[in-house]
């Protein structure tokens, strides 16, 4: 069965079976120290504001905006995520919005999702946070420089990453698929950087005690919360509009020809982020970005709740 395209995610058949054997090794080595680091320093009033950021980056992750000679790129968001949250909690978060994109959604390879996970939530986030560290007590003009800087290389190291785990698997040469993979995703970094650094500025400016792993986030109010669930939702309704541009990814394997090596996913529960029920139309793609959203935000509570009750 040949993979439809879905944005960013690498899909089954890119990779060989050693290299997503590793990627899933790395990725549960990785993970099994967030879970531990989380659970020593997760604040009860920081887990709503887990699930809401949870369900922002589902929804944000919908919207392709686009780029240069037909590609698009949407914002991955694991610089922020742990900018916000601290590097632990950012990368479980990154974790559950990948896991439900690919198991709810089936946008990208259940096979591949160690990789997916590794390249777009766990090196992201520590990129985008360990660099952030940098502008400790800076101004926030440097800060918000630092920010962007953090967010494109975030996406430049995944672009990375994506194409050594091409190579290695025999998919594309070394020194055909890098230069291609970045030439793009410098671009889409690009956007990727706007967003953080509006995001954060907004955060900055309204409630700079919710940064970071020492934060004061557990003392996040009600009030934050629902707003963020407010625009989580708005973003979803904006899914109708995002570009149908392939992504940095797609458009990079239909031009060196491997994007029919993909696979689809074995099933479909709401394929290409639409309800089946309702076809390919504007309200059934809002409608199944409502889903999405919701669905990681509760997974993320319920992670984060199973967590803190091992405290």
């Amino acid at each position: 069965m040949l993979y439809s395209p879905a944005p960013l995610h690498i899909p089954d058949g890119f990779l060989s079976l050693m290299v997503s054997i590793v990627c899933w090794v790395a990725a549960a080595l990785t993970l099994a120290a967030a879970i531990s680091r989380t659970n020593r320093s997760l604040g009860e009033r920081q887990i709503p504001l887990m699930g809401v950021m949870a369900a922002f980056i589902f929804a944000a992750q919908m919207i392709n905006f686009p780029v240069a000679g037909g590609t698009s790129g949407h914002l991955l968001g694991g610089a922020l995520a742990a900018i916000v949250l601290g590097p632990w909690a950012g990368m479980l978060v990154m974790t559950a919005v990948i896991a439900v994109q690919a198991l709810l959604f089936q946008d990208g390879g259940l096979l591949v999702m160690g990789a997916n996970i590794l390249n777009m939530g766990l090196v992201t986030a520590a990129i985008g946070y360990g660099l952030y560290r940098l502008a400790d007590g800076r101004s926030k003009t440097v800060k918000l420089g630092i920010t962007g800087v953090a967010a494109w290389l975030s996406v430049m190291a995944g672009a990375l990453l994506t194409s050594l785990q091409l190579w290695l698997s025999g998919t594309s040469p070394l020194q055909v698929v890098v230069p291609a993979m970045l030439g793009v995703h410098a671009l889409i970094g690009v956007g990727e950087a706007l967003i953080t650094v509006s995001a954060l500025g907004f955060i900055l400016q309204t409630r700079p005690d919710l940064l970071g792993a020492e934060s004061e986030s557990s003392k996040a109010g009600k009030g934050w919360i629902l707003a963020g669930g407010v625009i989580s939702l708005f973003v979803v309704f904006l899914s109708p509009f995002a570009s149908s541009h392939p992504d940095g990814l797609e458009r990079v394997a239909e031009d060196l020809g491997f994007l029919q090596a993909g696979q689809a996913a074995p099933y479909n529960i709401v394929p290409d982020y639409t309800l089946p029920f309702l076809g390919q139309t504007a309200l059934s793609t809002i409608l199944a970005g409502a889903l999405g959203a919701i669905t990681v935000g509760l997974v993320v509570l319920l992670i984060s709740r199973g967590i803190k009750a091992k405290t």
